[in-house]
């Protein structure tokens, strides 16, 4: 194979006849997700560490802590802090854990790694942060997290985007 002449060169019989150009796409990578009550959210890929879907049983609880933590996961031996990121958002619905897997986002900011466990993870896009609006009509249990939200559909659907170090950094995992 390397002695062959077309190796070096790049021609070959499995070579295409023209070259394809791929179109860059447009914007920053973000995960789009659910909560429970049905609002839908994004989070900059950048600050995901991974997208896990455990059973519940894997979630070992923990006695006396914020009542926002699900417990903790053993994620490769590191223990991972898993919370209801809908709850914690001030969502009236409580993540529905009765079920076979939960959707675990692990975002990461320094040396702080936390779970946020959602009710559904939509996939990977392409989205242009110029687009986003200020957010409105917004409750304020959700504001200080919210770094705005794109309009779809003529303003009739919603994607907001979340800023995962300030939920990192809230003092609501204290309470």
């Amino acid at each position: 194979m390397v002695g062959n002449p077309d190796f070096l060169t790049g021609r070959g019989q499995d070579q295409a006849p023209e070259f394809q150009e791929l179109e860059s796409p447009e914007g920053e990578l973000h995960l789009r997700f659910f909560i429970p009550s049905g609002g839908e959210f994004a989070l900059p890929a950048t600050g995901i560490r991974e997208v896990l879907s455990p059973s519940p049983d894997r979630i070992t609880p923990i006695p006396n802590v914020s009542p926002l933590l699900l417990g903790t996961l053993n994620v490769r031996g590191r223990v991972v802090w898993v919370a209801d990121l809908g709850q914690f958002l001030g969502d009236p619905v409580p993540l529905n854990t009765d079920r076979q897997e939960i959707s675990v986002i692990a975002v990461e900011d320094q040396d702080i790694l936390l779970g946020l466990a959602v009710d559904r993870v939509v996939g990977m896009e392409w989205l242009d942060v110029e687009q986003v609006h200020p957010a409105s009509n917004v409750n304020d249990s959700v504001a200080p997290f919210l770094r705005g939200e794109w309009h779809f559909e003529e303003g009739k659907r919603f994607l907001r985007l979340l800023d995962q170090v300030s939920i990192l950094r809230s003092a609501r995992w204290a309470a």
